[in-house]
């Protein structure tokens, strides 16, 4: 679709455009960044929780995965107008203009940076700055360039729960780095679930895809299987940091143990249904774990 078309809008009520302007947020994504990033604000709070620091930690973050949402919509517009699974999206069906998505990305983004900064001090400002450079300008053009832009797109995914601790400490400690190392590693067979599914659409748009090669099949069972391990392994750190305690070690290695279960059968199988299936329990993994480690310091006390 050309700039030119795209731009011409078909009659549409203010309901109708206000949802579209909803659906460029990807408010279920945005959901699951805030909650990692609250969930670890309130994992490095003192003991006792800062109520407004941590509203304003919400805010700036739901601001911030808001505007950097709907700028990807803007720079991915051709490329979500050649997916099946895309071609609805407010810009590539015509719902709203190119540059209504790029002003209000732009606003959104700029306000969460500048907010998070002020109000919760220079390293959760880096942390955010950081974040929307790395999936703007590094991982969102690398995805149509080369097979490895899932490292990059894992880092700067992996940057919630260091801006949620950023946002209550002030600073980066061990454990900050413990919970970004279960984020990065927890992307790479929630990708690699996603190619599975939607491997044609993705080739399609010009994405590169690691399930699309010749030799696919070790590739994809040796990602999918170390990235699942090292996740597992990586899970368990905050008991060793004692950041947790025992019952949070015994429910982690539980809910370890299960997602291996589907990451083992997606390997193995390799087709849509597999990929799915690894798709829910990683999400459902995520929020889960993070819920184990903020109810073993509700019981810890």
């Amino acid at each position: 679709m050309s700039e030119r078309t795209s731009e011409r809008l078909p009659p549409s009520r203010t309901p109708g455009r206000l949802k579209a302007y909803i659906e460029l947020t990807k408010p279920r994504i945005a959901l699951l960044v805030l909650t990692v990033a609250v969930g670890s604000f309130y994992l490095a709070s003192p003991r006792f929780l800062d109520w407004l620091r941590l509203g304003e930690t919400a805010c700036g973050v739901a601001l911030l995965a808001f505007g950097i949402f709907a700028l990807n919509h803007y720079i991915e517009r051709d490329t979500d107008a050649m997916m099946l699974r895309t071609a609805h999206r407010p810009l590539p069906s015509g719902r709203l203009r190119p540059s209504a998505a790029l002003a209000f990305g732009a606003v959104l983004t700029t306000a969460a940076v500048v907010g998070i900064t002020a109000a919760l001090g220079p390293v959760a400002g880096g942390v955010a700055v950081f974040t929307f450079v790395s999936y703007i300008f590094i991982y969102t053009p690398l995805k149509r360039r080369t097979l490895h832009h899932t490292i990059p797109g894992a880092i700067s995914g992996a940057m919630p729960p260091l801006l949620g601790w950023a946002s209550a400490r002030g600073d980066l400690g061990v454990n900050a780095w413990a919970l970004f190392a279960v984020l990065f590693f927890w992307q790479f067979p929630h990708f690699l679930a996603l190619e599975l599914m939607y491997r044609e659409d993705y080739q399609r748009g010009g994405i590169r895809v690691i399930t699309a090669l010749p030799a696919a099949g070790s590739w994809v069972v040796f990602e999918i299987m170390a990235a699942t391990v090292l996740l597992i392994a990586v899970s368990l750190a905050p008991f060793f940091t004692r950041m947790a305690g025992p019952a949070y070690l015994a429910g982690a290695s539980i809910l370890g143990a299960a997602y291996l279960v589907f990451a083992a059968r997606a390997s193995a199988r390799r087709d849509k249904r597999s990929g799915r299936l690894l798709l829910r329990a990683s999400v459902a993994y995520l929020p889960l774990l993070f819920l184990l480690l903020v109810l073993n310091t509700v019981w810890a006390g």
